[in-house]
């Protein structure tokens, strides 16, 4: 999956995905949303004027990119502590 910057402002941050995987996608979601600070959370799959899907993610604090990234890293850690016996 590759993440691109589509636009962007001081809340609010646009990012097409390539490539695009739903199994990562979901998580990433889903702790978005569990964000307090996260106001926004929006993924564009299908739109006529889309060559790939957006994210948009707008914040009430700090930078939105700040908040993907933390989101990503929660997810990292949460799959990289399973364990198969």
């Amino acid at each position: 999956m590759q993440l691109y910057l589509v636009e962007k402002n001081d809340k609010t941050i646009s990012v097409g995905i390539k490539e695009m995987n739903s199994t990562m996608i979901t998580p990433l979601l889903n702790k978005l949303s569990e964000n307090k600070d996260v106001s926004l959370v929006r993924y564009i799959e299908k739109h006529p004027e889309l060559v790939d899907p957006v994210l948009v993610v707008g914040v009430s604090k700090g930078k939105p990119e700040d908040a993907i990234k933390k989101a990503a890293q929660a997810i990292s850690e949460y799959y990289s502590g399973m364990k198969i016996n």
